[in-house]
Protein backbone atom coordinates (compact mmCIF):
# COMPACT_ATOMS: atom_id res chain seq x y z
CA UNK A 1 0.00 0.00 0.00
CA UNK A 2 1.08 3.60 -0.76
CA UNK A 3 -0.30 6.31 1.41
CA UNK A 4 -0.97 9.77 0.07
CA UNK A 5 -0.89 13.33 2.07
CA UNK A 6 -1.61 16.67 0.45
CA UNK A 7 -0.92 20.19 1.48
CA UNK A 8 -0.52 23.33 0.11
CA UNK A 9 -4.04 24.67 -0.74
CA UNK A 10 -5.74 27.54 0.49
CA UNK A 11 -7.72 30.85 -0.75
CA UNK A 12 -5.72 33.25 -2.91
CA UNK A 13 -6.33 36.03 -5.48
CA UNK A 14 -6.66 35.81 -9.02
CA UNK A 15 -2.91 35.95 -10.87
CA UNK A 16 -1.45 34.33 -7.76
CA UNK A 17 0.52 31.82 -7.45
CA UNK A 18 0.01 28.03 -4.63
CA UNK A 19 2.53 25.32 -4.60
CA UNK A 20 1.04 22.03 -3.55
CA UNK A 21 2.87 19.37 -2.09
CA UNK A 22 2.11 15.50 -1.62
CA UNK A 23 3.89 13.11 0.34
CA UNK A 24 4.08 9.26 -0.23
CA UNK A 25 4.58 6.72 2.35
CA UNK A 26 4.64 3.24 2.90
CA UNK A 27 5.67 0.78 -0.50
CA UNK A 28 7.91 2.83 -2.33
CA UNK A 29 10.89 0.95 -2.50
CA UNK A 30 10.66 -0.03 -6.20
CA UNK A 31 9.68 3.70 -7.43
CA UNK A 32 6.32 5.15 -7.67
CA UNK A 33 4.89 7.72 -10.55
CA UNK A 34 2.75 10.72 -9.37
CA UNK A 35 0.29 12.62 -10.23
CA UNK A 36 -2.54 15.66 -9.93
CA UNK A 37 -5.99 15.79 -10.57
CA UNK A 38 -8.63 17.99 -10.05
CA UNK A 39 -12.30 18.34 -9.50
CA UNK A 40 -14.57 21.31 -9.33
CA UNK A 41 -17.80 21.58 -7.96
CA UNK A 42 -20.26 19.81 -10.57
CA UNK A 43 -17.36 18.70 -12.98
CA UNK A 44 -16.13 15.52 -13.42
CA UNK A 45 -12.72 14.94 -11.88
CA UNK A 46 -9.73 16.05 -14.96
CA UNK A 47 -5.67 15.23 -15.07
CA UNK A 48 -3.98 18.20 -14.66
CA UNK A 49 0.13 16.70 -14.22
CA UNK A 50 1.93 13.81 -14.02
CA UNK A 51 5.48 12.56 -13.45
CA UNK A 52 6.76 9.57 -13.48
CA UNK A 53 9.56 8.07 -10.91
CA UNK A 54 12.39 8.06 -13.96
CA UNK A 55 11.47 11.97 -14.52
CA UNK A 56 9.29 12.13 -17.14
CA UNK A 57 6.32 14.77 -16.85
CA UNK A 58 2.70 15.24 -18.86
CA UNK A 59 0.55 18.12 -18.28
CA UNK A 60 -2.84 19.10 -19.36
CA UNK A 61 -2.71 20.81 -22.50
CA UNK A 62 -4.41 23.44 -21.68
CA UNK A 63 -2.77 24.10 -18.70
CA UNK A 64 1.01 23.80 -19.68
CA UNK A 65 3.11 26.76 -19.01
CA UNK A 66 0.70 28.08 -15.56
CA UNK A 67 1.39 24.80 -13.60
CA UNK A 68 4.17 22.97 -13.24
CA UNK A 69 5.00 19.13 -11.53
CA UNK A 70 8.63 18.82 -9.69
CA UNK A 71 10.00 16.52 -7.59
CA UNK A 72 10.18 17.87 -3.73
CA UNK A 73 13.01 17.92 -1.67
CA UNK A 74 11.95 14.70 0.17
CA UNK A 75 11.80 11.41 -1.22
CA UNK A 76 9.02 10.40 -2.72
CA UNK A 77 7.27 14.23 -2.72
CA UNK A 78 5.81 15.73 -5.65
CA UNK A 79 5.54 19.95 -6.12
CA UNK A 80 2.77 20.94 -8.16
CA UNK A 81 3.80 25.22 -9.27
CA UNK A 82 0.38 26.83 -9.90
CA UNK A 83 1.35 30.26 -11.30
CA UNK A 84 -1.00 32.91 -12.45
CA UNK A 85 -4.32 31.53 -10.94
CA UNK A 86 -7.63 32.03 -12.25
CA UNK A 87 -10.95 31.69 -10.74
CA UNK A 88 -11.74 28.61 -13.20
CA UNK A 89 -8.67 26.50 -11.25
CA UNK A 90 -11.03 26.67 -8.08
CA UNK A 91 -11.40 22.77 -7.47
CA UNK A 92 -10.21 19.79 -4.90
CA UNK A 93 -6.74 18.66 -6.25
CA UNK A 94 -6.32 15.23 -5.94
CA UNK A 95 -2.73 13.56 -5.73
CA UNK A 96 -2.26 9.80 -6.95
CA UNK A 97 0.31 7.18 -7.30
CA UNK A 98 1.16 4.05 -9.65
CA UNK A 99 3.96 2.15 -9.73
CA UNK A 100 4.58 1.69 -13.37
CA UNK A 101 7.43 4.04 -15.08
CA UNK A 102 4.74 6.62 -16.73
CA UNK A 103 3.22 9.68 -16.05
CA UNK A 104 0.00 8.50 -16.72
CA UNK A 105 -3.14 11.00 -17.58
CA UNK A 106 -6.06 9.12 -17.19
CA UNK A 107 -7.39 8.65 -13.48
CA UNK A 108 -8.13 4.89 -14.09
CA UNK A 109 -4.33 3.96 -14.15
CA UNK A 110 -3.59 5.17 -10.65
CA UNK A 111 -3.84 2.99 -7.76
CA UNK A 112 -3.65 4.91 -5.12
CA UNK A 113 -5.27 8.56 -4.26
CA UNK A 114 -4.71 11.29 -1.44
CA UNK A 115 -7.74 13.00 0.36
CA UNK A 116 -7.51 16.48 -1.68
CA UNK A 117 -6.73 20.07 -0.72
CA UNK A 118 -8.44 22.77 -1.78
CA UNK A 119 -7.71 25.46 -3.92
CA UNK A 120 -10.42 28.29 -3.76
CA UNK A 121 -9.40 31.35 -6.40
CA UNK A 122 -11.12 34.36 -5.99
CA UNK A 123 -11.40 37.32 -8.46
Amino acid sequence: QVQLVESGGGLVQAGDSLRLSCAASGRTDSGVSMGWFRQAPGKEREFVAARDWLGFTNYADSLKGRFTISRGHAKNTVYLQMNNLKPEDTAVYYCAAHTTAFPHRIAGNYDYWGQGTQVTVSS
